[in-house]
Order: structure tokens, then sequence, then C-alpha cells
């Protein structure tokens, strides 16, 4: 039986993903299980891992990239006891997901409720459960507090909003004046970061008790200065680098401050750097913990991932050269059998 995934033949743009189809389905080897991916998230890390800039893929071309997704197991390899053929699971393999199959080790896998919608589960592993650990085990996030999110209105910015109107926290937002409403929705101050100046802002109203920051390098210094004494400075991407708006200089003197400067000062701030796969490794039950919360929540409809649409597999080219141009809000997904 054939299958078909994407490649990325190179490192570069968009055009380097190809539909490719093999003459077999891979076989689960002893302790694996082999799924029929249902929905693959296609976001702004699966753009840097395409032009080589993401430091946690070493892997060289040609692969199949995909951060995450949901499907069903639909066959198992010996000494696999923990789940059942036409179970739903969710994984987060960082490269991998845009594809009809693929095999993974069974201890990878974490079940999702049978009668959750695929598309909107696939939006709880990367997306949301960075938002979630990032607000409730890192900044530990207090009612009324006030938190500025940078890229509000991406895949992890409106989990990040929905997460923060929930937990009643008060938000400003980061994007493009376009997508106010969509911020505006989850009852934050939408910022425009092409022409505003979010420090101003932010200072304005006090300062914040918590920033969270993707992009990096010097925009690191600048969300520094939003915090009020005691505040959280919370990086977790370094954008910038991705997007040649900063130099490796730049990014490697943000990590600087971030881990050794900053934490000299005695001001009471704080700063940390989060990176969902490194935290997985080290804390796999909070991993599975957090992500089965979440399903909860979304089974029982306290949650509403807003999703950006949905697409085959084959149009992933095309899906990457609109992620690229900053058209989206919300969370793209990619239908394997649409």
């Amino acid at each position: 039986m054939s299958y078909q995934h994407i490649q990325l033949r190179a490192t570069g743009g968009p055009e380097q993903l190809q539909l490719v189809e093999e003459a077999t389905l891979p076989q689960p080897g002893r302790g694996e299980a082999r799924v029929r991916v249902l929905a693959a998230g296609a976001g702004f890390t699966d753009t840097i891992i395409r032009r080589g800039n993401y430091p946690g893929v070493r892997k060289k071309p040609p692969f199949t990239p995909g951060y995450d997704y949901v499907g069903v197991v639909d066959a198992i390899g010996d000494g696999v006891e923990n789940l059942r053929i036409g179970q739903m699971v969710a994984d987060m393999p960082v490269i991998g997901g845009y594809t009809q199959y693929l095999v993974r080790a069974a201890d990878r896998l974490v079940p999702v409720p049978d009668d959750l919608d695929p598309a909107l589960a696939v939006c709880m592993p990367l997306s949301y459960l960075t938002a979630w650990q990032m607000l409730k085990r890192v900044a530990r996030v207090r009612g009324g507090e006030r938190v500025l999110i940078h890229g509000a209105s991406g895949a992890v910015g409106t989990a990040l909003l929905e997460l923060g109107q929930m937990l009643d926290l008060q938000m400003l937002g980061t994007s493009q004046a376009a997508k106010f409403a969509v911020l505006e929705r989850y009852g934050c101050i939408p910022i425009d970061y092409r022409n505003d100046d979010f420090v101003a802002h932010a200072q304005a109203v006090g300062g914040v008790d918590i920033v969270l920051d993707a992009i990096g390098g010097a925009h690191w210094t600048r969300s520094m200065r939003c915090l009020r004494r005691g505040g959280r400075l919370i990086g977790y991407g370094a954008h910038n680098i991705a997007r040649d708006d900063d130099s490796l200089p730049d990014v490697l003197l943000g990590f600087f401050k971030l881990f050794v400067w900053w934490k000299l000062r005695p001001d009471g701030r704080r700063t940390t750097f989060y990176n969902i796969q490194t935290r997985r490794e080290k804390r796999p039950r909070d991993f599975a913990d957090d992500l089965g919360e979440l399903f909860g929540l979304l089974k029982d409809g306290s949650l509403s991932p807003l999703i950006a649409g949905r697409w085959p597999l084959a149009d992933a080219a095309k899906i990457h050269t609109r992620i690229d141009a900053g058209e989206f809000t919300g969370k793209c997904v990619l239908l394997p059998f649409a």
C-alpha cells in the first residue's frame, strides 16, 4: 500500500517542499506504533526548520517536516501494551508530521479523546502546551496580573490570549494593525508592532508583570524595560535571526543578558528561557499531564482554538509561502487525507 508525504529537498524557500509518494507503508518494530495522520500543524517553527535555522534539528535534508500531529494508531509492534489499534494519539516529533503515515516509539504518543476534531486537537501539543506551561509552570501567573504578549495573533499567541482570558489576566499584545480585532476579542489591548513603541505603552500603564517574547536578540532588551519590579521576562524563541532581522552576535548577546547579566541585577526582575522540547525531555510526566488537561478543557468546551484554515497535504508549500508573509491568524492545519 502506498502513501504520500511532504519532503524537504534542501534548506531554503517553500519551493523546496514537494509531495512524494512511497510504494509501501513503514512497519513498526518492537516498542513502536504506526500512526495514520489525521491532522498536522503547519507553523512558523516549521518555516525556521525549512530554512535550516532551527538549532533543535541537526538532520540534513531530504526529510519530512512537521512539528506536531494528531492521528490514529494503525499498527503496533511487539511489546506495546499501552496503545490499541484505532486509538487517537498526539505527538510532537519536531520533524516528520507532514505525512499520511509514520512510525514512532509508542511511549512518545499521548492519548487523545476519541470524539475530538483532529484539527482542533492538533492545536494542543505545540501551541497550547507552550502557552499553558509558560503561564502555569514557568511564570506561575496569578489572576489580575498584567502580561505583554509578543506576536499575539500567531498560533502560540492566540493560545496565550485564550488561556490568559481564562486565567483572568490583563493583556497587552503586539501584532499587525489588521489583526487587532482578534486581540480585542480576548480582551487584549493591541499594539501595532510596526508603528507603535510597545515599551512606551507598557510603561504608560505602570509596567507589566510578565513579558512573553519569542523574538529574541535585541528585542529582549526592550521587553526587559517593560517589566515592573518583580516582573518576569520569558524568552521562548529567537525569531529575529530566523528572519535575518538580527545578527548572530545580537542573538548571542541577548542570550547572555537573559541567562547571566540580568540575573545579577538586584531589582527583583527575573528572566528565563522556555523550550518545549527541552522541558519535555527533563519532565516527561508534566508534558503528558498538561497535554491531557488541555485535551480535557477542549473536550468540555472551555477552549475553542482559532484555526486559520485547513488544507490538503499537497498545499504545504503554498501555506509556507503565506506563513512567511505573515498572512495568518491562529493555527494552520494540514489534512493528509483531504
